[in-house]
């Protein structure tokens, strides 16, 4: 997994005013917990962008005061008006102690509803999850390939070994829904489908009468054209 180096210094003076004093030399103030103390750093705005403008799940090798801390970052805080990063939170990585991260999820073959001409729609990008340092990784696979049309995969169904997942389980992660030509192809089919009972309907109204009857008809023709007897 990727680490990124981030070099800064211990903070001296903590308050508002040292605060906008750092943020104008272009600094951004940071802590780092669960360690044996909490450790209060200043860093260049620069070394963070690696670290938080990504979409990828990456640990921080931060130096400070001649220690070296292995972390996750744990939170950031923006400004409202430019959004830029004004604080940021990490989390000292313990090896016999399970932390919490949000880890990336990445889709893994081709789903059968696609196949089918249907649209894979996905809902979370994300889970977080409670494990040990040991088994953090870059993003926990999702198999799609037995996904079919009007399918869910949720929470439940995702297998990560050493994970305890914190995401209600019954969360749809991935659909895939009907595309509106799948739709309007099955609109034209049921039509369809239903023809050839009408047309057997239609075929019974016009079949031909039963052979009995068939002969009464020309008898009761023959009657009714010879003329009335004499008396």
């Amino acid at each position: 997994m990727k680490t990124i180096t981030i070099e800064g210094q211990l903070r001296t003076e903590i308050g508002k005013q040292a605060t906008r004093q750092l943020r104008s030399e272009e600094k951004v103030p940071g802590v780092i917990y669960g360690g044996a103390k909490e450790v209060n750093f200043e860093a260049p705005a620069t070394a963070f962008k690696a670290l938080v403008y990504t979409p990828d799940f990456q640990l921080a090798d931060v130096k400070v005061g001649g220690n070296s801390y292995r972390c996750i970052l744990k939170d950031l805080q923006f400004d409202k008006v430019t959004d830029d990063l004004i604080h940021v939170d990490l989390l000292e990585l313990v090896e016999d102690k399970k932390v919490i991260a949000t880890i990336p999820i990445k889709f893994t073959g081709a789903a059968k509803g696609v196949k089918d001409g249907g649209k894979l729609i996905t809902k979370m990008k994300a889970l977080k999850v409670k494990t040990y340092p040991k088994f953090l990784k870059e993003n926990i696979e999702v198999d799609l390939t037995e996904l079919e049309l009007n399918g869910n995969v949720r929470v439940e169904d995702v297998k990560a070994e050493n994970y305890e997942i914190l995401n209600s389980p019954r969360i749809p992660i991935a659909s895939i829904v009907l595309t509106r030509q799948l739709k309007q192809e099955e609109a034209v089919a049921a039509p369809a489908a239903g023809a050839p009972a009408a047309a057997g309907a239609s075929g019974a109204a016009g079949a031909k009468p039963a052979a009995g009857a068939a002969a009464a008809a020309p008898a009761a023709a023959g009657a009714a054209g010879k003329p009335a007897a004499k008396k």
